[in-house]
C-alpha cells in the first residue's frame, strides 16, 4: 500500500465555497489522497458523495483512509477519468448533481513515487501515466513523436522558450539509443539549455517534464471536456470549485467560467434583456482565492494553487 503523504491544498476554501447542501449531491472529481472528499463528507447527512480517480492506487488507499465515510455510505468511488463524468454518473443513476470539486495536477504521491516516472528528481522509467492501463506513456512520446509535435507540446504545455533546442537535442539523442529513464532526459534538456539560463527559474527539466505529463494524460483536453458535462450536470444552487496549479489550466477554466457566466452580444441600445438570454451562472469569485501566508509557510505546493467558483443560477 501506497502511503499518501498528501497536504490537500486550498482544503477549506474550496469546500466552504461549494455551500454544500446536508441532503445533497456532489462529486470529487479528483480523490487523490481524499482529502477534500473527507471533509465534503462530513457536512453531508443524506445526501451522497461520489469520488472519482482513475489512479487505482488512490483508490486503493481511500478504501482504508476513508473506511467510516464508506461505512456509512456517504462516499462511493468511480475509478475512471473525470472526462468520462456523465457517463459514469449516468451509470450510478445520477443525472443531476448539487456540487463538485477539482483539485488538478498531479498529486503528491504521484510525484513521491519515484518509479512513476513523474518526477525528474528520481531516477526512473519514462511513464508519468495517471491511469497505469493506458498505453501511451512518456517514453512512447518521448522516443516517437515527430520533432515538430515535440517543439509543439513543449511550447504550448510547458511555455518553453528553449523549446526547438530541446526536442532537436531528443531527435538526436534517441538515433543513437532509445531514451529509457528519467535521468537520461534531464540530461539531455539540460544539453540545450544555455548554461546561463539554467541558473534561473528552477529546475531545468522542469518544464519539459510538465508538457510530456499534459500531453500523456490528455490533461487539458480532460479539464474542457469535464468541466463541461459539469456545468450542464449542476442543478440549480449548485456550484463548482476549480483548484488549478499551473497558468494552462487556469486560463482554460477562468474562459470556460466568464463564457458561461456572461451575456451574449446583444444590439445596442436594448432597453431590457430578454430573460432567455440571461447568463445561467455567475462568477462567485471573480479574482481566484489563493493560499494564506500560513498555508504557504506549510506547503510549497500550494504556491501556484489559484481556486475558480462558479455557481448556476437558473
Amino acid at each position: 500500500m501506497v502511503e499518501f503523504n498528501h497536504v490537500t491544498v486550498l482544503l477549506n476554501e474550496a469546500i466552504d465555497n461549494l455551500a454544500v447542501k446536508p441532503n445533497g449531491i456532489y462529486v470529487d472529481a479528483t480523490l487523490g489522497g481524499g482529502g477534500h472528499s473527507k471533509l465534503l463528507a462530513s457536512h453531508i447527512t443524506s445526501g451522497k458523495l461520489w469520488s472519482f480517480d482513475q489512479d487505482i492506487t488512490a483508490i486503493n488507499y481511500n478504501q482504508n483512509h476513508l473506511t467510516d465515510e464508506l461505512a456509512d455510505g456517504k462516499i462511493a468511488f468511480i475509478q475512471d477519468n473525470f472526462r468520462h463524468l456523465t457517463a459514469a454518473l449516468a451509470k450510478q443513476g445520477v443525472h443531476a448533481i448539487d456540487g463538485i470539486v477539482y483539485d488538478l495536477g498531479v498529486s503528491s504521491p504521484q510525484f513521491d513515487d519515484g518509479q512513476r516516472g513523474f518526477s525528474y528528481n528520481y531516477d526512473a522509467p519514462l511513464d508519468m501515466r495517471m491511469d497505469q492501463s493506458q498505453t501511451l506513456n512518456a517514453r512512447t512520446i518521448v522516443n516517437t513523436w515527430r520533432f515538430q509535435d515535440l517543439m509543439r507540446i513543449f511550447s504550448r504545455y510547458g511555455e518553453e522558450k528553449f523549446a526547438k533546442q530541446i526536442a532537436r537535442k531528443i531527435e538526436q539523442a534517441r538515433e543513437v539509443q532509445p531514451i529509457e529513464t528519467t535521468f537520461e532526459l534531464v540530461e539531455i534538456i539540460k544539453s540545450a539549455i544555455p548554461m546561463g539560463a539554467r541558473r534561473t527559474g528552477g529546475h531545468p527539466a522542469k518544464k519539459t517534464f510538465q508538457a510530456i505529463r499534459i500531453a500523456v494524460n490528455d490533461e487539458l483536453g480532460a479539464v474542457e471536456e469535464s468541466l463541461q458535462q459539469a456545468l450542464d450536470l449542476l442543478k440549480v444552487n449548485g456550484r463548482i470549485s476549480v483548484i488549478t496549479f499551473h497558468s494552462l489550466e487556469d486560463r482554460l477554466v477562468k474562459t470556460m467560467f466568464k463564457e458561461r457566466s456572461s451575456l451574449p452580444d446583444l444590439p445596442a441600445g436594448l432597453p431590457v434583456i430578454p430573460e432567455n438570454m440571461q447568463p445561467d451562472f455567475r462568477l462567485v469569485t471573480r479574482k481566484p482565492i489563493t493560499a494564506s501566508e500560513i498555508e504557504l509557510a506549510d506547503n510549497h505546493r500550494a504556491h501556484s494553487a489559484k481556486l475558480r467558483v462558479i455557481e448556476r443560477i437558473r
